[in-house]
């Protein structure tokens, strides 16, 4: 069903899923539209941005954010234009970031609001590159990882959105680039395109034997999103002094139970004190919001510089942002997964 001008579909959290989410754990309902009162704007989502931490919302689990009630509407960063303003700092048609959530229309007051230009760069480019996870790729890489030139970095999920900046960050400072993905493509994409010096396939049977290969002078930084068996590859290659940001665990978030085979966490905290690694989690706009500007004069630079390649996979219609969250969740996606939700400009 395409976007109206009359209703508001949204999706909602219609029970919590047991491992991996199904199209069963979400609910499309059709909703009167909202109407704005004095100081408020009418939101239409154009863009919904579809990332992995969706998942924990899910979850009732205690985490560093309130899970999604029953009932309610899906959490999510939203590219919205304005569809009618009661505010004087807003003009109907004016693009917007916002955090509207999986749904056609939102009300608001303009708090959290950031101008788009879309005449700069393409307006959901501020879900991606130029937003939480170009933001997380930056400061996770520079302000804990530190790369220095000469040292080899190695960066999971390397062609989504975070690991893909990561990759090309370390590139620009001089570092040798180990990326690893999931499949030929994407590590074609990783050589050919992000320019890293070498991508291995983590799905090899041999895959950790290639990573050692790969890095004979050991690691100096590894940005750690996805955990699970990439880690358990890069452990024992760390070098001392070496500097882990965590933004992320994505190869856990649908586990029921701890994984099978021996307790690792006393090896893990034996590497931590012998080589003195640093290894420091991070929630991007908790710790570092006050350096947004920063990174999106730098990022900016070097977008407009052709320093930066991104690469986005849009699927069209709200209705189908949940078979698209199922497949990212099971690295189905290649680049920023964004739902297009409606079109530029409503008849």
């Amino acid at each position: 069903m395409k976007q109206t001008a009359h209703i508001n579909r949204r999706l909602t959290l219609a029970s919590r899923p047991v491992g991996a989410p199904t199209a069963a754990n979400f609910a499309l309902q059709e909703n009167a539209m909202p109407a704005p009162g004095r100081g408020q704007l009418l939101l239409r989502t154009v863009f919904l941005s579809l990332d992995p931490y969706m998942r924990g919302r899910m979850s009732d689990a205690r985490s560093y954010a309130e899970p999604v009630a029953i009932g309610d509407t899906m959490v999510g960063g939203t590219v919205s234009r304005v569809h009618v303003s009661k505010h004087p700092d807003y003009q109907a048609g004016d693009w917007v970031l916002s955090y509207s959530g999986w749904q056609d229309y939102a009300l608001s007051n303009g708090e959290g609001l950031i101008k788009l230009d879309p005449a700069q760069v393409p307006p959901s480019y501020a879900l991606g590159v130029l937003g939480m996870p170009g933001f997380t790729a930056y400061m996770g890489l520079l302000d804990i990882g530190k790369p220095q030139p000469g040292e080899t970095i190695v960066v999971a999920a390397a062609t989504g959105p975070v690991g893909a900046t990561v990759a090309q960050i370390g590139k620009l400072k001089g570092c040798h680039v180990v990326a690893v993905a999931g499949g030929t493509e994407k590590c074609r994409y990783a050589l050919e395109t992000l320019g890293v010096d070498a991508c291995l396939d983590h799905k090899a049977d041999d895959f950790a034997e290639q990573l050692a290969k790969t890095c004979p002078d050991g690691i100096d930084v590894y940005f750690e999103n996805v955990g699970g068996k990439v880690l358990d590859a890069v452990l024992p290659l760390l070098n001392t002094g070496a500097r882990i940001p965590v933004c992320g665990l994505v190869s856990q978030y649908n586990a029921t139970a701890l994984p099978d085979g021996p307790d690792r966490l006393g090896q893990l905290m034996g590497n931590i004190l012998v080589k003195r690694l640093t290894v420091k989690g991070f929630i991007i706009f908790d710790d570092y919001a006050h350096r947004y500007d920063e990174f999106a004069r730098d990022m900016s630079q070097w977008l407009g510089d052709g320093n930066i390649h991104y690469r986005e996979q849009l699927v069209d219609e709200l209705e189908n942002a949940p078979q698209a969250f199922i497949g990212l969740l099971q690295g189905q996606n290649f680049g920023k997964l964004v739902v297009r939700v409606g079109d530029d400009e409503l008849a």
